[in-house]
């Protein structure tokens, strides 16, 4: 792929780099409880023929060790998720869902694999109404039993791994068994995180585990070992995931989701039935580009290859930062997050259209919306070819608390993942040395609206909430991988994924500078610009200009988890978030 330098205007942007317990309360919905870490310098990372990058040193460690003793990207991805269970708790692990993109390159060939969380088979569309039959406030729902899917990771990595790896799956989590038995040292990341959650505490084993003898939540640099979940770590080596989906483990699951205050209706049969899915992935023309991502249930993939069918008629201009363009950017992202929120759901469950969602005649209709210099007065769904019903717009809240890996091994095997618990903490029941995720709560509370009109993303049972997990792999005009990519964030992911895609694909950044440069996201309301006070200047000239087009601009902080390859002629080029504490590992 070729590359076009854009270091001048780089170089103006380059980013630096308890014991008591609490009762539930009701805090600002709009409150993302996983914040930035603050920024870090960070040089762009090369490898000759095979890299991870991922969340946490620790993480990418584990699965460069695996790649150096001859395993697959799917065996390196199963190595770094199990290390992120124990080392960065708060986003990710096997008591949540995730999806994934995996290129075989000796087949040549693009899967998807589903392993979002379902809701339990005796939930109904009353899950989070209360008496009154009203939406109960968010973390009411969220905190105990009633918000806990049947967890999909371990089971969509077993999927994967039976058709893609390489090593035998119980040496996969040898890595991350020894460190939870010796420990490892708790990042300020943690700390912080820690720190500012109201609801962790309330459970005796991460109380334990996390807080010390008067609730103050483990400093950093603190040793911090889990012999719980290295012993779960261990059956699950041995005996494979089964162990985690029947038996010993799934009835304590069962046990603290039915036994809380706030109880669920996960039952074993609803963990012993669960069942990854193997999708066909979602991918558009764009600018000579294929870029692919994930199908329903998430709406990840198609909100974000949406976002640049709406911008392709459009030129771009050659500055990432020219106010022209982030007002093209922020009206595309309203246009395509518009549908998402009437169309996007389980398509298993409801009808999605789409292939009418992403069609060129579709997306060129939708762009002929937007002007050039001033914002749209009032942004609605289309009409997509397909639609078989009417719908009307969810209500979901989704946090950003999410991890998301890239990997390419040396036969050029690439895994794009992203992995969830949802909420910070998830449900904030812990399990055996891992915490259990809230990802029911990303479903509409509502399943209808005042007329009786259908949300696509209601509560149903054994449905897959929606998400906005992107994994993205991008292939150029020979069919080549070019760009491995994906994040964190909450419903704030597609922007962030979109953006650093057109960072590459337009303007010709190198991986790293693409990570790190601040975002501009429209979810369909205000145009966020991520606040920082080494770019001051800049952001106050954005804003200006972009108020004078009719913007509604709030500046805040914002929470990517980036982290991408380029596979370019002269080798691999890694990217790296650095508002997280992750690093990427070359050969």
């Amino acid at each position: 792929m070729l590359f076009v330098r854009f270091m001048s205007v780089f170089a103006l942007l380059v980013l630096t780099g308890c014991t008591t317990v609490v009762p539930l309360k009701t805090v600002n919905e709009d409150l993302a409880p996983e914040r930035s870490s603050g920024f870090r310098h960070i040089a762009l990372t090369r490898g000759e023929q095979s890299m991870v990058v991922a969340a946490h040193p620790l993480a990418s460690k584990a699965g460069r060790k695996v790649l150096d003793q001859g395993g697959s990207a799917m065996d390196a991805a199963i190595a770094v998720q199990a290390m992120l269970t124990l080392v960065e708790p708060q986003s990710s692990g096997i008591g949540g869902g995730a999806f994934m993109l995996y290129y075989d390159a000796g087949a040549d060939r693009l899967y998807a694999y589903d392993g979002r969380e379902t809701a339990p088979a005796q939930a109904t569309e009353a899950l989070f109404l209360d008496a009154e039959g009203n939406p109960m406030p968010f973390f009411d729902a969220v905190v105990g039993g009633r918000s806990v899917g049947a967890p999909g990771v371990l089971r969509m990595l077993d999927l994967a791994h039976r058709e893609h790896g390489r090593q035998l799956w119980k040496t996969l989590f040898s890595d991350a068994i020894e460190r939870a038995q010796n420990g490892f040292a708790v990042t300020p990341r943690l700390h912080k995180l820690l720190s500012l959650d109201a609801y962790l505490a309330n459970d005796a084993d991460a109380r334990a585990l996390y807080f010390d003898a008067v609730g103050e939540p483990v400093r950093p640099g603190t040793i911090l070992k889990n012999p719980a979940l290295a012993e779960t770590l261990s059956v699950i080596a041995s005996q494979g995931a089964d162990a985690f989906y029947k038996g010993p483990i799934a009835r304590d699951i069962v046990g603290a989701v039915g036994s809380h205050s706030n109880p669920g209706l996960l039952s074993l049969n609803d963990l012993a039935n669960y069942e990854a899915v193997a999708r066909q992935p979602v991918s558009v023309n764009y600018r000579g580009y294929r870029v692919c991502g994930m199908p329903p249930p998430t709406s990840g993939g198609v909100t974000t290859l949406q976002i640049l069918k709406l911008l392709e008629p459009f030129g771009l201009g050659v500055d990432p930062y020219a106010p022209r363009y982030l007002h093209l950017l922020a009206e595309a992202e309203r246009l395509a997050y518009a549908d998402r929120g009437r169309y996007l759901a389980d398509a298993d469950h409801v009808h999605v259209p789409v292939e009418g969602l992403l069609s060129d005649a579709y997306t060129k209709q939708r762009a002929g919306l937007i002007q050039q210099n001033e914002v749209m007065a009032d942004v609605l769904p289309g009409i997509p070819p397909g639609v078989k019903q009417s719908r009307v717009d969810g209500q979901s809240i989704e946090q950003p608390n999410t991890s998301h890996f890239s990997i390419v091994d040396a036969e050029g095997n690439i895994v794009s993942m992203t992995s969830s618990i949802e909420s910070a903490f998830g449900s904030r029941l812990m399990v055996r040395g891992f915490l259990l995720n809230n990802q029911l709560t990303d479903f509409s509370f509502r399943h209808i609206d005042a007329e009786g009109v259908a949300i696509a993303n209601g509560v149903a049972p054994r449905k897959r909430p929606r998400s906005s997990m992107s994994p993205i792999i991008v292939f150029d005009k020979e069919d080549r991988p070019v760009l491995v990519v994906g994040s964190p964030g909450g419903s704030r992911i597609i922007g962030y994924v979109a953006q650093t895609i057109l960072h590459v694909l337009d303007f010709g950044l190198n991986v790293q500078e693409a990570v790190t440069l601040p975002h501009v996201v429209n979810r369909g309301g205000k145009t966020e610009l991520e606040d920082h006070p080494e770019h001051m200047a800049m952001l106050n000239r954005v804003e200006t200009e972009l108020v004078a087009m009719g913007h509604d601009v709030i500046r805040n902080e914002q929470n990517s988890g980036l982290h991408a390859i380029a596979i370019t002629p002269g080798g691999l080029e890694g990217g790296v978030d650095p508002r997280r504490e992750g690093n990427a590992l070359g050969d």
